[in-house]
């Protein structure tokens, strides 16, 4: 585990925490931005894009390894397909009170995407905002055609392996998200209840290449949420609009935040 890494104990789990701070402060208090990762993700996954955010925005940060994945320690209880409503409801709200955060915006890319905004319709007092990355509303063919085609992967080739230097829970983590959105009428969210919920500004990316998505995600989301919405299709992209395009994205997200930043 990185020095810099954390264990938050919230009773029922353990998640591995790491913050960052801006190498340039300027002395101003700013909202702390927290960053949900992907389906098979960790902090690790997420490489140097969440340092480069806060250093961009001089905003601190804060990645963790979600529930059951990386470092963290699994469900204490199966959620199943509602694994992201619960993070949202349940976990989030949480952790962020153990780890005092009273300002924040939320960065989520996929999963975590889909998780920010679940944590959004419920307006939450620390909540400025919601940036998602390849976020899913709605569960499309095309999702569901290449999550068998990495369900295959895994068991018959090399990615359990690889993917078991991430995660210390390997087999928890990879049924918990394969398991639910390959059965049989899965949706990732309730969007007819909770997008109109949202109030918060929300900035919404995804590649144009994305092959766990089409352009419908972007327009369910700017068309359904309560508040402001900007959404951004990023040409020459996939699933992972922030390593992919990385200089694109930054600026995007830094030029969306940047209003928001200062603490009220």
């Amino acid at each position: 585990m990185n020095p810099a890494d954390q264990l938050i104990d919230l009773g029922d789990r353990r998640l591995r925490t790491r913050r960052l701070a801006p190498r340039h402060d300027d002395g101003l208090e700013r909202t702390t931005l927290v960053f949900l990762h992907e389906g098979l993700g960790c902090i690790e996954m997420w490489r140097d894009f969440p340092q480069k955010l806060c250093d961009a925005t001089r905003c601190p940060g804060v990645v963790y390894d979600r529930t059951g994945y990386g470092g963290s320690t699994p469900w204490p209880a199966d959620p199943g397909r509602a694994y992201m409503a619960v993070e949202a409801d349940l976990v989030l709200p949480h952790l962020l009170a153990a780890l005092g955060i009273e300002d924040c915006v939320v960065i989520g890319h996929s999963d975590g995407g889909t998780i920010a905004l679940n944590y959004a319709a419920a307006d939450p007092e620390p909540l400025r905002a919601v940036v998602t990355l390849a976020a899913h509303v709605v569960n499309e063919p095309v999702n569901t055609t290449s999550i068998e085609k990495v369900r295959a992967a895994f068991a018959t080739g090399d990615l359990r392996q690889r993917l078991a230097k991430y995660h210390t829970h390997v087999d928890h983590a990879f049924h918990l998200w394969a398991d639910a959105w390959l059965a049989p009428g899965f949706q990732p969210m309730d969007a007819d209840a909770r997008l109109p919920r949202i109030m918060v500004p929300v900035q919404a990316i995804q590649g144009e290449d994305d092959e766990y998505g089409s352009e419908l995600q972007l327009g369910l989301i700017a068309g359904k949420v309560g508040g402001y919405c900007e959404t951004r299709l990023v040409p020459d992209c996939g699933h992972s609009p922030h390593l992919q395009q990385p200089v694109y994205v930054l600026a995007e997200i830094t030029r969306f935040i940047a209003p928001l930043a200062l603490v009220r």
